[in-house]
């Protein structure tokens, strides 16, 4: 695997380092020891799978809030998306700025997420599957979010949302004058 350090720390763009031959290629996604030698060390304990039937179905901006907050591996294992995490760690010198980075089958690639950030994607194609692996279980009354417009963020997606949930629809605004 390729570790690439995003613009906003503790955020990783993960490719593949696959080894080709005549029947096509073999390339690990995760290994405990390579993501310990990151400094990425934490369990993964809980794989989901979000299946999106229409393009621009929008998923997000979501987090776990304390004590149950996760570290995410995200790939896109069919279609296309462009996804996008947000810091909320207060005191990050990063503070509300975001990432936005194009998974697909095509190109491979996962994203890792620790802790402090929101995370969200829109779908660039129909029938867009998207696999997770995650270090702690769901815990739904510690369950968060942000509105995916919000114009603290100013997140540029890449193209309008067709299908938004009336939860997602509903998180509030985050309060830019709030003391940080």
């Amino acid at each position: 695997m390729i570790f690439t350090e995003s613009s906003l720390p503790g955020a990783f763009l993960i490719d593949l380092a696959p080894v080709a031959d005549e029947r096509g290629f073999f390339a690990r996604t995760y290994c405990d020891e390579e993501f310990a030698a990151k400094g990425l060390g934490m369990p993964l304990r809980q794989c989901s799978v979000s299946y999106n039937t229409q393009k621009g179905t929008l998923r997000g901006l979501h987090y776990q809030g304390p004590p149950h907050e996760e570290h995410k591996l995200v790939r896109c294992t069919a279609g296309a998306i462009f996804d996008v995490i947000v810091d909320i760690r207060p005191q990050s010198p990063h503070y509300r700025r975001w990432l936005g980075t194009h998974l697909s089958a095509q190109n491979r690639r996962a994203l890792f997420i620790p802790p402090g950030f929101a995370h969200g994607f829109i779908t660039l194609s129909d029938d867009a599957e998207v696999y997770y692996m995650i270090s702690v279980p769901h815990a739904p009354q510690y369950a968060q979010g942000f509105r995916w417009s919000d114009p603290a963020f100013s997140i540029q997606w890449p193209l309008a949302p067709s299908v938004v949930s009336p939860r997602d629809a509903a998180y509030p605004l985050l309060d830019a004058s709030a003391p940080r």
